[in-house]
């Protein structure tokens, strides 16, 4: 009933390698290279990432606060009501 997929066509000149799911390493070296591979990283792109956070959440603390005593009224205005 036709070719099965993944053979649907023969290509030519191109060589393809493969290796058995059984004879891999999931995780080669992941404590010995892998961590520290990440502690570097962090370490070089910190100070790019960390100053905007920081402005964005004193600019929204400081304009919720802002709102918040907006809100409010202010009750010398109203000491002389009934």
């Amino acid at each position: 009933m036709g070719r099965a997929f993944g053979k649907l066509t023969r290509v030519r000149h191109v060589i393809t390698y493969s290796l058995s799911p059984f004879e891999q390493r999931a995780f080669p070296h992941f404590f010995s290279h892998g961590v520290p591979n990440v502690l570097r990283r962090i370490q070089a792109s910190i100070l790019r990432v960390v100053p905007p956070f920081v402005g964005f959440y004193l600019i929204y603390t400081w304009g919720t606060e802002e709102f918040e005593k907006s809100r409010k009224k202010n009750p010398a205005t109203y000491e002389n009501d009934h």
